[in-house]
């Protein structure tokens, strides 16, 4: 695919990741993720607590919670509970990952990752980068 429709597809997923990120109900940080295997959304997530538990990210003192998840590993997640396979694939996702989830991303066979906002701590992409897989920012999302 030439640049400019690459650049085309890979602005129109991380919108839909932004909107996706909405349906977290995390106060600190709302965060979207897609993974798109040949020009197909396979699995989408958001950041919020795992099944079964209430939806409040933050405790009483607005720290997160522990055991959040983040919108990359739920995506990943359900990806391991389907038929399809991350191998290949691209993540797109609202903001870059931290160092935790870029093991799950190299590990699944994530081969691209698309990002528009920087996370605090750029250890995930700098072990990304390690790892061969291909890292792009887009910070301005419109056509």
């Amino acid at each position: 695919m030439n640049t400019e429709k690459q650049l085309k597809f890979d602005k129109a997923y991380l919108r839909i990741a932004r909107e996706w990120s909405k349906l977290s109900h995390c106060n600190r940080k709302q965060v979207g993720a897609l993974i798109v295997k040949d020009r197909m959304i396979i699995s989408d997530g958001y950041n919020g607590t795992p099944t079964g538990f209430e939806n409040f990210c933050e405790d009483e003192e607005g720290y997160t919670k522990w055991y959040v998840l983040h919108a990359e590993a739920n995506a990943i997640l359900k990806v391991a509970g389907s038929t399809q396979s991350c191998k290949d694939a691209t993540l797109y996702i609202t903001m870059s990952p931290c160092k935790e989830c870029s093991k799950l991303i190299h590990q699944s066979g994530i081969k691209r990752l698309v990002f528009n906002i920087d996370y605090k701590d750029n250890s995930g992409i700098e072990f990304l980068g390690k790892a061969g897989v291909e890292i792009e920012q887009i910070k301005d999302l419109e056509d």
